[in-house]
């Protein structure tokens, strides 16, 4: 053999396992971590963590990441440094207060190191967000009915608050509106307004948002009414930014709103609901969430639990019933797409397990897998890139 062909034969070599590292690398890169967020009041101590491959859907359990009372919803920041839990109590450091935890992210073993726990400024906080720069978090306190937002500092630390409001009302179902209830946070997809469903109210709230300030200042038109007694509980706002799809937690409907982004207008454009015609038991519907081509829609309803799917007409917003899939398990409080969009997990609350579906990004299907994970009292799933 010459030394001509030798040293072809090593180059072939070297580009052979530089690639093969490539790939190694690049299937390690696909990973996330998955934190699921719980109820401590039934056998489960906090935030539980998962390593998730979205290649086949499966998931490999590391344990509880983070000991807290309830984090019952959790938001990450943009740059996947820092996770956010409401501690969802009416009683923190002895005042009628619900609180929020904060921990840094540490993306090598999945820990959640612990940096701050601070007030809520209201009773059982049900939601929280960051806006899109990550600077503000946005609380939303479901038995006190307030907002606030407080400001993000660069080592992932909560500052003073910068806005809050308290919503005043109530609404015909006596028993679950006979005040305001807070229950979902957000900002538009341009950063310019927030969004605030309260279950309390049957509104669907904009405030203007200075993402410079963080303070708000309510919209003109400051709220959009639904159906007395709709019970509004959970949005979600398509990626084009024309549509926002309110999913309505006492009446198990959608209601579809033509959104316009210079104005934070809102009209109606539709109401369907979420159950089959013939379906007599109770029910009430939890999460909604589109798909990153803004092609379709999910959202779960509690007593039927299921998954109702359905297809977005581009131009109108409106739906179109596709299916509806049972979660195989009991009370699927929130549900969550992968970052890939391959994958659906619903969180059953009441059967103590998550349940991962496989999505046809085609028709928006949804094909259960044998792929589930067992944890107390799951509610909120959320995902960090490993790398």
């Amino acid at each position: 053999m010459t030394r001509r062909n030798s040293s072809l034969k090593l180059s072939t070599l070297i580009v052979l396992l530089v690639t093969l590292a490539a790939t190694v690398v690049q299937a390690v890169d696909n990973k996330y971590l998955m934190y699921v967020g719980t109820y401590t009041d039934k056998g489960s101590k906090g935030i539980y963590a998962y390593r998730f491959d979205p290649a086949t859907g499966e998931s490999d359990s590391i344990g509880l990441v983070a000991g807290t009372l309830n984090p019952s919803f959790l938001t990450v920041d943009p740059n996947h440094n820092y996770l956010y839990a409401v501690n969802e109590i009416d009683n923190f450091k002895s005042g009628h207060t619900g609180a929020v935890s904060a921990f840094a992210i540490d993306r090598v073993n999945a820990r959640l190191t612990f940096l701050q726990q601070v007030s809520s400024l209201g009773a059982d906080p049900a939601h929280l967000s960051l806006d899109k720069t990550g600077r503000y978090l946005l609380v939303a306190n479901y038995t006190s009915g307030n907002i606030a937002v407080f400001p993000v500092e660069s080592d992932g630390h909560l500052g003073p608050r910068s806005a809050f409001v308290q919503h005043a009302g109530s609404s015909v179902n006596k028993e679950r509106q006979a005040g305001p209830h807070a229950h979902e946070i957000q900002t538009s997809n341009d950063n310019q307004f927030v969004l605030t469903a309260d279950l309390g109210l049957d509104e669907l709230l904009v405030y203007r948002f200075n993402p410079k300030s963080g303070s708000l200042e309510p919209n003109d038109p400051a709220f959009v009414k639904v159906s007395p007694g709709s019970g509004p509980r959970h949005f979600t706002i398509a990626p084009s930014g024309k549509f926002v799809y309110l999913v309505n937690e006492l009446s198990s409907t959608i209601t579809v709103f033509a959104y316009t982004p210079g104005s934070g207008k809102l009209q109606e454009q539709q109401t369907i609901s979420t159950l089959p015609a013939e379906f007599k038991g109770e029910n009430t519907t939890a999460e909604i969430e589109v798909d990153a081509a803004g092609k379709f829609l999910y959202a779960s309803n509690r007593g039927d639990d299921s998954i109702a799917v359905f297809a977005i007409d581009p131009n109108s917003g409106k739906l179109t019933f596709v299916e509806r899939v049972p979660t195989g398990g009991k009370t699927p409080r929130h549900f969550a797409l992968d970052p890939t969009g391959k994958w659906l997990l619903a969180a059953n609350q009441d059967s103590n397990s998550v349940t991962i579906f496989r999505v046809d990004p085609s028709n928006g299907h949804l094909t259960p897998t044998s792929h589930t994970l067992q944890v107390a009292t799951p509610v909120c799933v959320v995902f960090v890139p490993i790398n």
